[in-house]
């Protein structure tokens, strides 16, 4: 008889090979090697609580005789448990039967994962996306980075793989599960690293994301699924409540059932739900603004005497501090990574940050954000979206009506005075702005800065401000807006057939949490239609 236990905090040292897993395993247990029948990492993190300690903690599944493990739980206690994977799981096919196959709005994770699960399933999913396919996109970014203009449908935001293409490929995720697990997997078949599935702090990296994004769609495709690019959704064909089709750029597409997965940034569909009669709120988002430092101070201050062994590779933090009467913390963190414009319409500006896979850069970058409460920003349901626009008009002013970002050295904000000169900086644009970033930030986050920003440089060993810039404003970290869905159903609560889903609909905050909250939806879906013939 053979039994499966989880086993917590077996530890590796840098220089060790993983290879040593089950031997360490069987000399923990104090069993043969022989002992142990089978193992697979199921989580693995560094232990940087002390830098003249830093080494490797895993979590294991290992399979052991029934009689090995019954007496490894008697003797370790918290540390070893019987162990048996969470299912994940499908629902029977709804009674309702689709008229026509269902639509995606939006190529983004939410989009994708849904339309790949409900091709899984029979369904052939529509996918309407607005901009332009991944490797088209790549080029009308780059165009744009070597001084272009911006193609308001084929952009950092808009386009094959949504948002997350290009910011940092990072999937942490708050939660865990067997729907976090499932989307891991299928980032890993579409070959994301396989490690992904286990690391902490996994991250994919931007040039690796546009291989993985265009092999999901095809996956897709080979399912019976379709995906229509430049095809933008302007207009829902609504009567007594019901879903009957949607008009777009394109033309006319019967719909009795779709999904509304449009990112953060569509903000020409929130106004047109908002004329349609669907009911939209306003919710918290982040504002702040990317601070950038060089690299080997980050690695410095996390790694000590380590810094720059092969097996740490770039450091990373997260911080939070209270600044005041909010909370300023650390978001997005890039490490070895560039600053790069957020940018969809002309006339704005913003920025976010990205790494490629090797953590080359000789950059690290994070975004340093409060939250705005709808009351700090009006009553009107996208006055979110409203000031947002506001700041971002007012940087894309400040660098002379171009998308050369604003910039400031940290000692010149916190002093009150404009920064001179040139700036170092990863932005990608190349062209920076040297200004005042105060007036050019809301009063709370600036006060926040002014405020935390010495705390967390004492937290960080004097290595988080030393030669830092800040650039900004740092206004898309999250929708300002949410579309209210039922919680079982996950339809809209006046419009039958419509299910708001992901990052625009309020429901996800990242790469990870968007694919899932698509993977739910196309649960929900599922539990709700049978496909149409």
């Amino acid at each position: 008889m053979k039994m499966s236990v989880k086993i917590n905090n077996v530890r590796l040292e840098l220089d060790d090979a993983e290879e040593l897993l089950p031997s360490r395993i069987a000399a923990r247990l104090k069993l043969n090697p022989d002992a142990v029948l089978g193992w697979r990492i199921l989580r693995k993190s560094l232990d940087a609580r002390r830098r003249d300690d830093l080494h490797f903690n895993y979590a294991m599944e290992v399979e052991l005789p029934a009689e090995a493990a019954d007496r490894a739980i008697a003797a370790l206690g918290f540390d070893v448990q019987p162990y048996q994977a969470d299912q994940f799981d499908w629902p029977e096919p709804g009674p309702r039967a689709l008229e026509h196959r269902p639509v995606i709005v939006g190529a983004g994770p939410a989009g994708l994962i849904a339309g790949y699960m409900l091709a899984l399933q029979g369904y052939r999913p529509l996918i309407l996306e607005r901009g332009r396919a991944v490797k088209d996109r790549v080029a009308d970014v780059r165009g744009f980075d070597a001084g272009g203009a911006v193609d308001p449908e084929s952009n950092y935001l808009f386009g094959e793989g949504g948002a997350g293409t290009f910011s940092d490929g990072k999937l942490t995720s708050r939660s865990g599960g067997p729907d976090v697990l499932r989307v891991l997997e299928i980032l890993a078949e579409c070959h994301a690293k396989p490690s992904i599935i286990y690391e902490h702090r996994p991250h994919l990296g931007s040039n690796r994301l546009p291989l993985i994004v265009r092999t999901l769609r095809r996956k897709l495709e080979d399912l019976g699924g379709e995906v229509r690019f430049s095809c933008r959704v302007e207009d829902l064909d609504l009567v007594d409540g019901r879903l009957r089709g949607v008009s777009t750029s394109s033309g006319y597409i019967a719909a009795d059932a779709a999904v509304l997965a449009v990112g953060h940034s569509a903000r020409d569909t929130y106004h047109m739900l908002l004329r349609r009669g669907v009911p939209i709120e306003s919710k918290p988002f982040q504002f702040g603004v990317r601070i950038e430092q060089p690299q080997e101070q980050i690695d410095k201050a996390r790694h000590g005497g380590r810094q720059g062994h092969p097996a740490l590779g770039a450091a990373d933090y997260i911080m939070s501090v209270r600044a005041g009467k909010c909370d300023l913390f650390t978001f997005c963190m890039c490490a070895g990574g560039f600053v790069m414009p957020s940018v969809s319409e002309p006339g704005y500006f913003a920025t976010n940050g990205m790494s490629e896979s090797r953590h080359d850069s000789p950059f690290s970058n994070s975004g340093l954000v409060v939250t705005i409460d709808p009351a700090e920003s009006g009553s009107h349901p996208l006055a979110g979206v409203h000031f947002q626009q506001h700041y971002e008009r007012a940087a894309y002013l400040a660098a002379g009506r171009s998308y050369g970002a604003p910039i400031q050295w940290v000692s010149d904000f916190l002093a009150g005075r404009p920064s001179r000169g040139k700036l170092p900086s990863s932005y990608t644009r190349g062209m920076t702005t040297t200004t005042d970033l105060g007036p050019l930030l809301p009063e709370k986050v600036a006060l926040a800065l002014v405020r935390g920003l010495p705390t967390m440089d004492r937290r960080l060993d004097r290595q988080f401000l030393k030669n830092a810039t800040l650039t900004g404003p740092e206004s898309r970290g999250s929708s300002p807006v949410r579309i209210p869905r039922d919680p079982v159903s996950r339809q809209s609560p006046t419009v039958a057939g419509l299910f708001p889903c992901g990052e625009g609909a309020g429901y996800a905050g990242g790469i990870i949490s968007a694919a899932v909250d698509g993977l739910r939806t196309a649960r929900a879906f599922v539990a709700t239609y049978s496909a149409s013939r």
